[in-house]
């Protein structure tokens, strides 16, 4: 008996320990430190180096950074290069922030011929890849690092590495939600507002958008999809991405950490659905911990009822109905993960039905 009263102490104090190595690892504090300051306007404003951050924290501090940004450097050189040697047929006066954006979205989309020396050479653009798209396997499948490194990515690395090179440039790019999606919009004076498309390389009309069937028009209305989000707003994807990650690295945490990173980013980007559902769910991990201290089941549903006698799960509960009920009243819808993936491949398929015709009109040379 005291054997077996001996494991369980040693059992509890690993798990103990365990837990406050997690909720004190430095690199998720430096990285949630590094957005927070750039929020606060202690730090100059990079989403590259958010980005980065992130990737740096669930790679423990052993990311290149030093690799990664020389490679940053050769693509903006290398769209430098492109705005020398091309001249659009665009007339109006932001002809200079156009061209930018031309040169960026040729480097992610479009094969193109480059003089070395006396021979000419095909650049081969980014590809999207069907693999593990959401990063269940594989969360770095979603990292601008790995995207950098394969030349494949989707709809999560492809329009960050689009928004980091726009910067680079000296030039605006808006990130914009869509279900399981994000993708580029810009406002330019011929056109308006426009979609830019990385992961089939095309710029639908906002039609293709609302064809996926789950963007409810409330959704539209509170910024929840289609919103063009500002620099802050990016800086709270980030935020999402690191409780992500965290997650990921630490699936034993309490929530602590996780929570502080998704309250701030709800507090920047109050709409943010993913954000506000990762919130919900952290807050019902937590009530089913309670129930596991508890020795209830969390199968069967009369301990539900049972568990909320106890004050803590009473009160998450609560905060649980509250906030999943606005998550719906603000017009998010779930989408299936494989309809999603039909709805990707449909631009494609359909792709003179919902591309804008205008626009690459703006975008020849």
């Amino acid at each position: 008996m005291m054997k077996n009263l001996l494991s369980i102490t040693i059992f509890i104090l690993f798990l103990t320990l365990g837990t406050a190595k997690a909720q004190s690892n430095q690199f998720y504090n430096d990285a949630y430190q590094t957005i927070d300051n750039m929020l606060e306007n202690r730090q100059k404003y990079s989403f590259k180096d958010a980005v980065f951050s992130v990737e740096e924290a669930y790679y423990q501090g052993k990311l290149d950074t030093t690799a990664l940004n020389k490679e940053i450097r050769f693509l903006k050189n290398f769209a430098q290069s492109i705005l020398k040697n091309r001249d659009l047929e665009y007339k109006e006066s932001d002809k200079e922030k156009v061209s930018k954006y031309s040169a960026v979205y040729s480097i992610m989309c479009r094969a193109i011929p480059v003089a070395v020396k006396d021979s000419v050479i095909q650049y081969k653009p980014f590809e999207y890849d069907f693999t593990d798209v959401f990063g269940h396997n594989d969360l770095p499948n979603l990292f601008v690092s790995k995207l950098l490194a394969t030349k494949k990515g989707n709809c999560n690395s492809m329009p960050y590495l689009y928004k980091i090179l726009a910067e680079e440039l000296g030039a605006d790019a808006n990130l914009a939600l869509a279900p399981n999606h994000v993708y580029i919009k810009h406002n330019i004076k011929s056109v308006g507002w426009f979609n830019t498309e990385l992961t089939s390389g095309i710029f639908p009309e906002d039609g293709w958008l609302m064809a996926s069937g789950y963007i409810h028009l409330d959704a539209i209305k509170n910024g929840v999809f289609m919103k063009a989000l500002n620099n802050k707003e990016s800086l709270a994807l980030c935020l999402f991405d690191l409780a992500q990650a965290y997650n990921r690295s630490y699936p034993g945490n309490n929530g602590e950490f996780v929570l502080k990173l998704l309250n701030r980013s709800v507090e920047v980007y109050p709409n943010f659905a993913k954000a506000l559902i990762l919130r919900a769910e952290t807050h019902k991990k937590q009530f089913e911990s309670i129930m596991f201290k508890l020795n209830l089941s969390k199968d069967v549903p009369e301990n539900i009822k049972i568990a909320q006698k106890d004050p803590k799960a009473k009160e998450l509960m609560e905060l649980m109905k509250k906030e999943y009920g606005h998550i719906y009243d603000i017009g998010y819808r779930q989408m299936p993960e494989e309809m999603y993936l039909e709805w990707l491949v449909s631009l494609k398929t359909e792709r003179n039905k919902y591309e804008n015709k205008k626009l690459l009109n703006n975008f020849s040379k």
